[in-house]
Formats: C-alpha cells, sequence, structure tokens
C-alpha cells in the first residue's frame, strides 16, 4: 500500500498534514481528505470545490506590511544615535522611506529595500 499525504479540515482549511496508507485513514479523529499538489496547512478546502490557495485580504496585506514595517524601525533604531555609524545618512533616509511608505501606491505590495 503506498503512504500519501492527508490533511485535516476544520472550518474549511487545513489544520494538519499526516503522511499515511489510506486503509489507516479513518483510524483518525475528523475529516481527512488526500492533499494533492503543493496545498498544505492554511489552505482552504470545500468538499464541493476541491484545494484553493488562501487569498489574504487587502486589509491582512496592510497589517502584515505595517508589521514588517516596524520590526524594519525596531531593528534600526540603534543606528540614530550613533554618528559614526557606517552610511548612517543613507540608514536615516531609509526609516523615513519606510515611515512614507504605507501612504504611497506601492504599499503593501513592494517593499522599501535596505541600503
Amino acid at each position: 500500500m503506498a503512504i500519501n499525504l492527508y490533511g485535516r479540515v476544520q472550518d474549511g482549511v487545513i489544520v494538519a498534514l499526516q503522511n499515511m496508507e489510506e486503509t489507516h485513514i479513518g483510524g483518525f479523529k475528523g475529516n481527512w481528505v488526500e492533499i494533492q499538489g503543493n496545498f498544505g496547512i492554511g489552505d482552504l478546502y470545500s468538499q464541493d470545490d476541491g484545494f484553493s490557495v488562501y487569498v489574504p485580504t487587502t486589509e491582512e496585506l496592510e497589517a502584515d506590511g505595517r508589521g514588517w514595517r516596524n520590526n524594519e524601525l525596531k531593528d534600526t533604531d540603534f543606528i540614530i544615535p550613533l554618528s559614526d555609524y557606517p552610511n548612517r545618512d543613507t540608514w536615516i533616509t531609509y526609516r523615513q522611506t519606510l515611515r512614507d511608505w504605507t501612504a504611497t501606491d506601492d504599499f503593501p505590495a513592494t517593499k522599501p529595500n535596505k541600503p
């Protein structure tokens, strides 16, 4: 018997993965389906439509972008008081670009590049 990858579906989302033989899948609690292609945890599954990739909302994309930006600012905070830091002015400009990024047409699709 071949070993296949199965996913446990909860509320229409794959929440767990398990490699096993098809004959053993019935012994596991929950609704399990055989995984097809590159689908996995977090992807959507419907009895009617099968698998689909989760598409985040605009609000989720923007929240992720702001989270990334905030981490970048936090990670470069130490540069500000160091007047002799290499390329300090470039880093200060980068930090301002990060602050302005959320008001641009590039937000959240295109992240500013580090110097």
